[in-house]
């Protein structure tokens, strides 16, 4: 039978993480891929987590879905509750029920996320069978409709093509229909046109909005594309080697970044009829994993950087409504708003 969940309101988090951390072992010693970080994702909204590659984005992703394997000596530590089910303390085979069936992720590279000796058809019809309880004849024809509903033509004979005969596009609009199949309230969307040429990731793009509106589905959009960001975040979270170094609403973040890494981020994106030879690009390098101190993590490419930054890590502080950013630059707006906006800091 379906694992159970019920529906959060509106103005309660549908998904809510607290304190994750993810923790590598190496032989040269522990790898924090993500370290320390707290957010949550509301009924029908659309988070966007970005930053560089490497700064734990999709790491946080496989947390989510319980992917990351212990028997690699991989430790997962905080809460991650959706709907009020605590996903990290649930036994395998409950948390198998939810993956595909409440919750669902479309992964970075279509071309080796599906297996490469089963047909489109049996990969897709097999979750239909597993969690909705359909027979062969009703999953069968769920199937066609879900490969009709993400735009591609004749999808009957597409039920018996190989991912090899498939193009990348066609491929990612099979794993995004994969994905929707039964109806998730969380979609996990991984970089998903990264590898795909600019109208079929305006189509992708449009196609999530689309299932976004139709089904209420909340969306954690991964990416590093500042435009996309622009265009389907209602929601921004700014990470920078493994933790949260600013939030905010779209809107807002766009309008009124706070952090330097993020003023540098968008400094950095090209504007349209403004013809600079050179892009701005953040000077510097992203610190080696295994050299990163207990302070700032940026200090070594900031602008802006005191002693104070060298000397202790900055914490995330409210600053303005839903606006959080880890930054000693503000310490002082963000103890004035601290108080001011205690409610919404406990939430966010």
């Amino acid at each position: 039978m379906n694992f159970p969940l019920q529906h959060a309101s509106a103005n309660e988090a549908l998904l809510q993480v607290d304190h994750l951390q993810v923790h590598f072992p190496t032989a040269g010693g522990t790898v924090k891929a993500v370290d320390d970080i707290s957010f949550q994702v509301k009924p029908g909204e659309t988070v966007c987590i970005v930053g560089e590659s490497g700064c734990g984005k999709s790491v946080t992703a496989l947390a989510l879905m319980g992917l990351l394997a212990e028997s690699e000596g991989c430790q997962v530590t905080g809460d991650i509750v959706l709907a009020d089910q605590p996903l990290n303390k649930l036994a395998k085979q409950q948390l198998r029920r939810l993956r595909g069936n409440q919750m669902s992720m479309i992964f970075q590279e279509p071309m080796s996320s599906f297996n490469p000796v089963l047909t489109i058809g049996r990969q897709l019809i097999e979750p239909l069978q597993e969690h909705l309880r359909l027979k062969k004849k009703e999953a069968r024809t769920k199937a066609v409709e879900l490969i009709r509903s993400v735009g591609i033509a004749r999808p009957e004979s597409m039920l018996n093509a190989y991912p090899h005969e498939l193009s990348g596009g066609m491929l990612q609009r099979m794993m995004i229909a994969m994905a929707i199949a039964c109806r998730p309230q969380l979609l996990i969307a991984d970089e998903p046109t990264t590898a795909l040429d600019v109208t079929i990731q305006a189509q992708i793009l449009d196609l999530l909005r689309r299932i976004k509106e139709e089904h209420g589905t909340s969306i954690i959009f991964i990416t590093h594309d500042l435009g996309v960001v622009a265009e389907m975040a209602d929601y921004v979270i700014v990470m920078y080697a493994g933790k949260i170094v600013e939030q905010a609403p779209v809107i807002e973040l766009f309008d009124n970044p706070k952090h330097p890494y993020t003023q540098g981020l968008l400094r950095s994106k090209p504007v349209l009829h403004k013809h600079e030879e050179t892009l701005y690009s953040i000077p510097g390098q992203v610190p080696h994993p295994l050299e990163i101190g207990d302070y700032c993590s940026f200090y070594e490419r900031c602008d802006y950087a005191t002693s104070k930054c060298r000397s202790s890590r900055p914490h995330l502080q409210t600053i303005g409504d839903e606006h959080k950013s880890a930054c000693w630059l503000h310490e002082k707006e963000a103890a004035h708003n601290d108080t001011k906006h205690t409610a919404t800091a406990h939430h966010r």
